[in-house]
């Protein structure tokens, strides 16, 4: 199986933020807590792109509703479920698209700023033979940028 077969076999989850929350992710397999609920509001009221800690300053807005363990666990649990995709732009720095469809990423290092590119603005002619035993899982593509004017 070629890897572009196996990015259009993909299941796409989605959310939709104008149907009832709790009833879409149970048909996943999730539990609807107030919390994950909640955090399922922020994350898919638009396709979006956040840090961990973004998405506990928003759930915490009005007063504490969320540990950041509660944050983690919910995150990781939509990203299994196949709700989320987590881009990985440094060690340090985890960001979760809503947007599951196969696409790649631009990120700005002065800003820290994730932004989408359509799967169909890059071109790979080339793959590496995979090692024996094991099928590609996906390709994810980010591009590291920065403002010409910089101090580099």
């Amino acid at each position: 199986m070629t890897y572009t077969h196996a990015m259009n076999e993909r299941t796409i989850l989605k959310i939709d933020p104008q149907q009832d929350i709790a009833s879409q992710l149970r048909k996943v397999g999730i539990t609807p807590t107030q919390q994950r609920v909640q955090i399922a509001e922020i994350l898919f009221a638009r396709p979006r792109h956040m840090s961990a800690d973004q998405v506990l300053a928003v759930v915490n807005r009005d007063g504490p509703i969320a540990s950041k363990a509660t944050i983690y666990n919910t995150l990781g649990l939509f990203a299994r479920k196949g709700l989320l995709r987590e881009v990985i732009v440094d060690p340090s720095k985890v960001f979760y698209d809503s947007n599951t469809a196969v696409h790649h990423h631009f990120f700005n290092v002065d800003t820290g700023e994730l932004t989408d590119i359509p799967s169909d603005d890059l071109i790979l002619t080339r793959m590496p033979e995979l090692p024996p035993g094991t099928e590609s899982a996906g390709i994810d593509v980010i591009f590291r940028i920065r403002s010409r004017d910089a101090a580099h």
